[in-house]
């Protein structure tokens, strides 16, 4: 099983991949905002671990290994900004909530946590029900 680290690297690689079609060391290391030199060694030890092929100097693709857990993730990321919009988290939080977060949930709190947004997504009135819940508290709050 991939650390979180490793986690935040096939994630990252698997969407420049989806959205470019290729990703390479440059391309890893403006996203995550590390420096080409430790986005090489991440991609060497991912390698080594069969998620992806490595060539160096001709960049790198997924193994179906790599693939899967990469679709994984990020259905993992997507599905969790879900929920916290659905319950009404601030939209300038949620993205450093998500990476707060994600890497702290087994799979079947994941799975769970797909429940709810389908859920609440079946029935929009009952998104409606939670917003007025999150209203009355708030107003006792300020009592």
């Amino acid at each position: 099983m991939p650390t979180p680290s490793m986690e935040d690297y096939i994630e990252q690689i698997y969407m420049l991949i989806e959205d470019k079609g290729y990703a390479r060391v440059s391309d890893i290391a403006d996203a995550l905002a590390v420096h080409p030199s430790s986005v090489t060694k991440m991609v060497q030890k991912l390698d080594k671990d069969e998620y992806l092929i490595y060539e160096k100097y001709r960049g790198l693709v997924l193994t179906a290994k790599g693939q899967k857990i990469g679709k994984r993730l990020v259905y993992r990321h997507e599905l969790l900004e879900q929920l916290l919009r659905i319950i009404g988290v601030d939209e300038t939080n949620i993205y450093d909530d998500v990476e707060g977060i994600e890497h702290h949930l087994s799979w079947n709190s994941i799975d769970r946590i797909g429940d709810l947004v389908q859920y609440f997504e079946e029935n929009h009135n009952r998104i409606q029900e939670l917003r007025n819940v999150q209203k009355r508290n708030e107003e006792e709050q300020k009592l």
